[in-house]
């Protein structure tokens, strides 16, 4: 349900839908913006060969932005055959000593726009070093992308409960995610055998030798987590300066990931329960968490028995409470909005879901659909997700439904599961060092699974800091998480041991 190889991208889009509409930026918690104002990126570098101009029309590239295009193989085990094409995007000084390269997570997700997010939130001495260079992945926005044909449009809202209430249910349910990978297999066909992590990570080291840069610096937040260890698996001598914040697991398939998830995130609707029950004078919903669960299943119940405004019923409220779970720094807007309803008031609850049904991902996000279902293999009979799912449902009966029907159309899938990288060194290669940071109640990518990626990169550096809020470097206002990444990019120097930083305090109604 996150940047995560199974769900990131699915909720981002979905939770920044949903972020507008009840008024929220993530950036809010942003450090300063660099000193110096963005150069025109016309020679990214002495040895680049790239011309940068105007963003493609349409794409998520706010002003002061410039992109460029690139060709790779579509085939990497045929590179002289079928070419597509990469849009990166830059922002800062052009002929900045080095260049930060950066994955906002997904898989699917476009960068074209983080570019400038990362830029302007970096402290003057890393706006000063570096120029920060994003891009749309393969079958991603501006380059070259992979569809679903009008898969988006299979799902009517309000929708339907995602525990199935019978049979039928669950099985009309089935139908939609078959229907959704058939459409997905009849419109980009020839591309999904060769949409992977691993092929992303090759198409990163096209993009660092286009850029002129004999190693590549990297931030990758979420499943760019798994991009960026990928890369420093199948490039180790090319890797430069790399952080990784909020850890996918290396060591689980995007299915048992899914579940491991569903905890995480019931865990953490239990902390958003009790931060609301802290100000109840505010919000009225109950004056411990007990309370508030309660109040809050009554009303899944009317919104499952009547859809407010016709619209917003069970699974939409469902899908807005996994959105917010990323950070903390949306709960205050959520719980209102429930809170208005529950006084009569729809306006608030109705905005954020209509934003959020409405998203340019809608239903279906095809892309992180395409990585989802090719880089791992998934079961194919249906017994093994249901009874896995049921299980799940007796710890996390908030989430694991809601998780499993995003992933069932790879229990349908058109394309062969790709080979496997395994994360870490192997033979003689030595991976350089590398820094990990991670929220100790992370519901995206729990902390088992940056541990995990701890041992798996030999040297590397884990920080881990209290809380739970996804994406840290930057944008969780967190002095402690800040200095160690900066440190670590303006010197390539980790910290001497695994270190621990205090949580971001949490906010107030």
């Amino acid at each position: 349900m996150t940047a995560t190889p199974t769900n990131r991208t699915r909720r981002a889009h979905r939770a920044g839908a949903a972020l507008t509409a009840l008024g929220l930026t993530a950036l809010a918690a942003a450090p300063a913006a660099a000193a110096q104002a963005p150069a025109p990126a016309a020679t990214q570098a002495a040895k680049s060969p790239l011309k940068w101009g105007a963003c493609p029309a349409g794409s998520e590239a706010p002003r002061g932005t410039y992109c460029t295009r690139i060709k790779v193989p579509l085939d990497y085990a045929k590179p002289n055959g079928r070419q597509i094409a990469l849009t990166l995007s830059s922002v800062g000084d052009a002929h900045a000593k080095r260049t930060l390269v950066v994955n906002p997570g997904g898989p699917g997700e476009s960068g074209i726009g983080t570019a400038k997010l990362v830029w302007s939130s970096l402290p003057p001495e890393l706006g000063e070093l570096y120029n920060v260079v994003s891009f749309d992945p393969r079958g991603v926005g501006a380059s070259t992308p992979v569809g679903c044909g009008d898969a988006g449009k299979l799902v009517k809202h309000p929708a339907p409960a995602y525990a199935p209430a019978d049979a039928k249910a669950e099985r009309a349910r089935l139908d939609l995610s078959q229907k959704v990978a058939d459409k997905c297999a009849a419109a980009s066909k020839a591309l999904l055998p060769h949409i992977t992590t691993a092929n992303a990570a090759r198409d990163m080291d096209r993009i660092r030798a286009a850029l002129g840069r004999d190693k590549l610096d990297y931030l990758g937040y979420s499943y760019g987590s798994r991009l960026g260890a990928t890369y420093a698996t199948l490039f180790p001598q090319r890797t430069g300066r790399m952080v990784l914040d909020s850890i996918v697991d290396p060591g689980l398939t995007g299915y048992r990931t899914s579940y491991e998830q569903n905890t995480a995130m019931q865990k953490r609707a239990r902390q958003f329960f009790a931060w609301t029950a802290k100000y109840d004078s505010t919000y009225h919903l109950g004056k411990t968490a007990s309370k508030v669960g309660a109040a809050w299943e009554d009303t899944r119940k009317r919104l499952r028995a009547k859809p407010a405004g016709g619209r917003a019923g069970i699974a939409e409220l469902d899908d807005l409470l996994a959105s917010v779970m990323y950070t903390d720094l949306q709960w205050g807007d959520l719980a209102s909005a429930v809170a208005g309803y529950r006084r009569g008031d729809t306006g608030a609850l109705l905005s954020a879901v209509n934003q959020l049904a409405d998203s340019p991902a809608g239903y279906v996000n095809a892309a992180q659909l395409a990585y989802n279902c090719v880089d791992d293999a998934w079961p194919r009979d249906w017994r093994t997700w249901r009874k896995d799912t049921v299980a799940s449902a007796r710890k996390a009966p908030l989430f694991a439904w809601l998780n499993t029907w995003y992933s069932a159309p790879c229990a349908f899938w058109k394309a062969p599961t790709a080979k496997p990288v395994k994360i870490g060194a192997t033979g003689a290669k030595k991976l350089p060092p590398i820094l990990l940071l991670q929220a100790a109640d992370d519901p995206a990518t729990p902390l088992s699974g940056a541990r995990r990626m701890r041992q798996a990169l030999a040297g590397s550096r884990l920080v881990v800091a209290g809380g739970g809020n996804h994406g840290q470097f930057l944008f969780d206002a967190n002095p402690c998480m800040d200095r160690h990444a900066t440190r670590y990019l303006s010197t390539g120097k980790l910290p001497a041991k695994d270190a621990t930083c205090k949580a971001s305090p949490a906010p107030t109604p």
